[in-house]
Parts: structure tokens; sequence; C-alpha cells
């Protein structure tokens, strides 16, 4: 008995613990874009069409448009950092440069409510020093890995530094699985530390197919989604970014199925359709935000 209460009041006390911390975060005005336990985010490539390209114009960019999660581009964070001009420089900057000014970019993100979920940075043509240099940046961020484009001589080229750094290689797809030939699995196969950005518009403008199938058969392997509302091969016309709603991709059996299975998988949206004249990349990426809400967290 004595034990049971013990237990219960532990219970209790981290119960009101959690709600003090999602109350403090709402009264200092931090985002939340979690909704029905699915964790939205974005990639910062949606904001390229803003005026300010900046690190800081970045965040500022992500809190206005609601958001709590982000993969983040690695240019701004670089230039932040004192990246200095010229490929040969660069190269050397990287192998020697300091975490200390990753460790505040961490700081300031943690600060305005954002995780960095994924870091954009790097590719196999890297050198061994470079690839250190991404991954160890990674981890100063608290990032899960690195993304990058899907092939098996990248899978082969980063995974030994994915596992040296205990930290993923995360594949993003472009209409790769439109060829006949082309296999997730085959990929996956080289190692445990690759994992998917699965991009279920890529994927559906490129095969027609309801991109569930692969998310039931590869969510262990599924760090994130990049998620765009397209047409099919077969739309007029086919395989074209459509603002959200006027597309094809099944947005709301994909965020359903996430959200009924309780799988980790984060939701990033990427903007890539046109904006409309008097809006801009912020507003549009927040109505995606709603949009998203609204599937998994409808109001009564």
């Amino acid at each position: 008995m004595k034990i049971f209460k013990q237990t219960a009041w532990t219970a209790v006390i981290l119960t009101f613990a959690v709600c003090s911390m999602h109350f403090s975060a709402r009264a200092a005005g931090k985002p939340d874009s979690k909704f029905g336990g699915v964790q939205i985010g974005a990639i910062t490539y949606s904001f390229r069409s803003m005026p300010d390209q900046s690190l800081t114009a970045t965040l500022d960019n992500a809190v206005a448009a609601g958001l709590s999660s982000v993969e983040l581009m690695g240019g701004p964070v670089e230039q932040y950092a004192g990246i200095p001009a010229g490929e040969d420089a660069a190269r050397a900057w990287r192998t020697g440069v300091s975490m200390d000014r990753f460790k505040e970019i961490r700081k300031m993100f943690h600060d305005r409510g954002v995780k960095i979920d994924i870091l954009k940075l790097g590719d196999a043509g890297w050198s061994d020093g470079e690839i250190d240099y991404a991954f160890n940046v990674c981890k100063t961020l608290g990032a899960k890995g690195i993304s990058t484009e899907i092939s098996a001589e990248a899978a082969l080229r980063l995974l030994p530094f994915a596992e040296k750094h205990k930290l993923y290689v995360i594949f993003h797809n472009h209409g790769q699985p439109g060829n006949p030939d082309f296999s997730f699995e085959r990929i996956l196969s080289l190692g445990g530390r690759l994992m998917l950005n699965f991009d279920v518009g890529h994927y559906f403008g490129a095969t027609g197919r309801n991109p569930c199938d692969i998310i039931r058969r590869l969510h262990s392997r599924i760090v994130s989604i990049h998620l765009k509302d397209k047409t099919g091969p077969q739309g007029t016309p086919a395989d074209t970014n459509r603002p959200w709603g006027d597309g094809q991709t099944p947005i709301a059996d994909i965020l359903l199925l996430i959200q009924k299975e309780k799988w980790p998988v984060t939701v990033d949206i990427e903007l890539e359709y046109d904006i409309p004249d008097g809006s801009d990349a912020v507003r549009e990426t927040n109505r995606c935000v709603e949009y998203c809400r609204n599937i998994l967290a409808p109001k009564k």
C-alpha cells in the first residue's frame, strides 16, 4: 500500500510538472505544433523566398509560422558560425572550427521553443574531415542526424560516420520511386543507422500510389516525412505542386495513420507551391500548419 501511495504521488507530481511546463511554454509565447500526438514541423527551405536568409531571421520565421520543430538548412547555420568565403577556405575552416558558436545556436532555438530535429548539412562528396564536422555540428545542435539525397553510394560513404557518431543518415527522396528498379529497402539494408526522410509528395507525384503503404511497411526506419500536396502522374498537369487541398496527395490519410499508430515520425511541411499574391512563405507555412491541426485536432 505504501508503494502504491508513493507511485500515485509521483504520478501526480509528474503530471503537475508536465502541465506547468506546457503552461509556461504558452505563457512565454513559444510555439507548439504537436497536434493529437503528431509533431508537425517544417524544413526551413520553406522560407527560401523570404528577403532575410540569416539564421536569426529563419528562427523568427519558424516561430511566426507556429513551428516548434524544424529540419534546419545548413547554409544559415554555417554563416552564423562564421564560415569564410571560398571553397578551400571553407574546407579548412570546417575541419578546425570550435563548436562554441553551434552551442549558441542550439540555445537560441531552445530559448524560442523550436527543436532542431534534423540538420541538412554536408554530402557524400565531402572529405572525411568535413563529414566528421557535419556530424559534430549535428550532435551539438541536438539533432537526430543529417539529411541528404538517397542513393546506395551515399549510404556506403556516410554510414561509417553515422556509426562513429551514433547519429543517423536520413535519406530524402525525389522522384526515384518512379523507377521500377528503385528500392528503399535495398538501401536501408546496408546499415541500421540509415533512415528515411520520406517525401510523400514526390513519391505520390512520381508513382500515383498511396504513401501510406510505404509508411506502414517502413515506419520503424522513417525519422521524418516531407509533406506537400501534388498531382499524380496522371494529373493535369502531372506531378505538380499545388496549394494544400487542391492536389491529390492523401494528406489526411497520412496524418491520421501516424496518429492512430502513435509512430514517432515527425511530419515536416515543405512549402513548394507558388505563393499567392499578397502572401509570403511564413503565412503559407502557417496555413499548412493549420491544415494539419484541423485534421489531427479539429475544434469541437
